[in-house]
């Protein structure tokens, strides 16, 4: 079994949540980042996480202290030197990407995985420049990290064949379903299938067939149930493949299929009305939604969520 010595780079709420979920399944991480009030942060970001996992029965109050104590945040990168696995999780920016993975190289031993947590950078392009491309590949978590469990591993053109499989194995035995792609494609599986059917809810409250709270409603009623426990394609097989025929025969050419439903969007951004943030987007964003909101969480990570 590949065990990692391990580094996490970025310590947004992203590298937090990856580095903490780590340390609960015993792994020390070393957690780098070049901004000081960040590193500051990371025991009160975790310990936030960790209650959370408490309140709902999935973490041992009397073991918060012993995961944190895996956490080292660090602002050098020289302190990664002997780091296995580095998992990289900096913002979406492929100069500054690059740039990391360039210092890294001459710092890190040949044989050391660079796992990037990108969410939609192809993984030729991240390795472009770099001394060993074969040592890189992606490894995307999902946000949350301590309540998704899904990480996509997405080899690239050059990765050593057998680096895909060591990492996916490794995140299994941390509690992770880890799953390797045959190929990479913009946007993985998650992101793919995540945007398609955002397409067509907005294409529904643009064509004026619902609003956005009977679009909403009707997917955590029905379909949100569902694939929390089957997959499409498991759906497709127990509704019977004739029938999921012949529905498509006459639904398919009925769905979004352009992107004139983007001017939804690209109206409320102009108006700054830019969601959660904001405090106005598709909804209203007051203490009141975000209230609905977090109950709803903790229901989930109660009843639903548990591994």
């Amino acid at each position: 079994m590949f065990t990692p010595r391990l580094a996490v780079l970025g310590a947004g709420l992203m590298g937090v949540g990856i580095a903490c979920h780590f340390a609960r399944h015993g792994h020390a991480v070393r957690l780098y980042d070049t901004d000081p009030q960040r590193l500051a942060e990371v025991p009160a970001v975790a310990s936030a996480i960790l209650r959370e996992l408490e309140a709902s029965g999935q973490q041992a109050p009397a073991d918060r202290d012993a995961v944190l104590a895996r956490l080292t945040p660090t602002p050098t990168l020289n302190a990664l030197a002997d780091a296995t696995l580095l998992i990289e999780a900096i913002p979406e920016r492929l100069a500054l990407k690059h740039a990391l993975y360039a210092e890294l190289e001459t710092l890190i031993a040949d044989e050391a995985i660079i796992a990037s947590n990108t969410s939609g950078l192809p993984p030729d392009r991240l390795a472009q420049g770099m001394r060993l491309p074969e040592r890189l590949l992606i490894a995307h978590f999902w946000h949350p990290p301590h309540l998704i469990p899904l990480v996509e591993v997405v080899p690239g053109s050059a990765t050593l064949p057998h680096l895909a499989r060591e990492v996916s194995d490794f995140c299994a035995a941390c509690a992770l379903e880890a799953v390797v792609l045959n190929r990479a494609a913009p946007g993985f599986v998650g992101n793919r299938l995540q945007f398609a059917l955002l397409r067509e809810a907005l294409h529904i409250v643009h064509s004026g067939i619902a609003s956005p709270e009977v679009v909403d409603q009707v997917m955590r009623a029905s379909l949100g149930r569902r694939y929390a426990m089957v997959g499409p394609l498991e759906a497709a097989d127990m509704t019977g493949l004739a029938t999921v025929q012949d529905i498509c025969q006459h639904l398919l050419p009925e769905l979004a299929s352009g992107t004139e439903m983007m001017s939804l969007v690209a109206e409320k951004v102009a108006r700054g009305d830019t969601g959660a943030r904001s405090g106005q987007g598709f909804y209203r964003w007051d203490e009141a939604r975000h209230q609905r909101i977090q109950s709803r969480r903790e229901h989930q990570l109660r009843f639903a969520l548990k591994p």
